[in-house]
């Protein structure tokens, strides 16, 4: 490719860290009918997603309180156990971001996460703070694949979209770099982040 690829953006959760939910939760919801029915209809990835939008974790417990009563022991579970949902990073994912910085390439982070559980998890995972920067969906109120994140990231830490390579886990957020002008690639595992890096010329 003759692209000269000036900027790195990863992505966090499913990239460089593990996530799931039913890690704590199959401890709480035994019975996995009915912790998929909580997750279905409790618990919903579209509530989780307002927290990586900024709002806070209070108000949505609240919310889901008053609309499941019988169920707020394992609403509030859900941010009380959130460290669980994190068990570990994913090292050959770390190798890679750790030898991109050390050759001298300029990597940043872009992520949907709530703001105050990305601070916990930067205490979990300390190599968080290596990259130049990040910007956290929950804290600047905009969220992946809404193209208005991408282009507040690229002004924040002064990137050229067309010398921009995106790393996401989710189709859906490398389309949306790509609608924002920046090239990237579909994250699946350490080999392949490898081989698409080599692709653009980089070596890591």
């Amino acid at each position: 490719m003759s692209i000269e690829i000036r900027h790195i953006v990863f992505d966090i959760g499913k990239v460089l860290i593990h996530y799931d939910p039913n890690i704590p939760f199959s401890r709480l919801i035994p019975d996995e009918e009915e912790r998929n029915w909580f997750f279905a209809n409790v618990c919903t990835h579209d509530w989780n997603i307002e927290q990586d939008r900024g709002r806070d974790w209070r108000e949505a417990e609240d919310i889901l309180i008053a609309e499941h009563p019988a169920h707020e022991e394992n609403i509030r579970a859900f941010r009380k156990h959130w460290h669980e949902m994190v068990p570990h990073a994913y090292e050959g994912s770390v190798a890679i971001l750790k030898s991109l910085i050390a050759r001298g390439h300029d990597v940043t982070m872009l992520t949907n996460f709530a703001a105050d559980t990305f601070k916990h998890a930067q205490e979990l995972f300390p190599f968080l703070a290596l990259p130049r920067g990040v910007t956290v969906s929950g804290e600047a109120r905009l969220i992946k694949p809404d193209v208005a994140i991408y282009e507040s990231h690229a002004r924040t830490f002064q990137l050229a979209p067309d010398a921009t390579l995106f790393i996401d886990d989710s189709i859906a957020n490398v389309e949306g770099a790509r609608a924002a002008g920046w090239h990237a690639v579909h994250f699946t595992g350490p080999q392949k982040l490898q081989s698409d890096l080599l692709a653009f010329g980089i070596s890591a």
